[in-house]
């Protein structure tokens, strides 16, 4: 059974740093295309960043550029998002989810991930 179980939410300042886990099982993610979605209260989903085993290409939506890293262990099997810099509009849900075939990053927003986790909240204060 596929799975996905994100971590390292919480409540941090303005300026702060956290680090999401993503830790998956039932695959291994070297072979999939992982990416870190978010969405805020009232607003629609945001791809956040990517990473492909297929291609090892990587991608960073203009909002996270520069300040967030994607990155993944493979003894643990785990992606993980380094957030730098954290602004109050970075406050939101963020969730990973796994494409089993799209071969490359970004992911488009037209085509289902195949596997979601169920998210965690990040709360960045002003």
């Amino acid at each position: 059974e596929v799975q996905l179980v994100e971590s390292g939410g919480g409540l941090v300042e303005t300026g702060g740093s956290l680090r999401l886990s993503c830790a998956a099982s039932g695959f291994t993610f070297d072979d999939y295309t992982i990416s870190w979605f978010r969405q805020a209260p009232g607003k629609e989903r945001e791809g956040v960043s990517c990473m492909s085993g297929k291609d090892n290409s990587e991608y960073y939506a203009d909002s996270a550029e520069g300040r967030f890293i994607i990155s993944g262990d493979h003894t643990r099997n785990t992606v993980f998002l380094r957030m730098n810099s954290l602004k109050p509009e970075d406050t939101a849900v963020y969730y990973c989810a796994v494409h089993k075939d799209y071969p490359t990053c970004p992911v488009p927003d037209y085509v289902d991930m195949n596997y979601w986790g169920k998210g965690t909240l990040v709360a960045v204060s002003s």
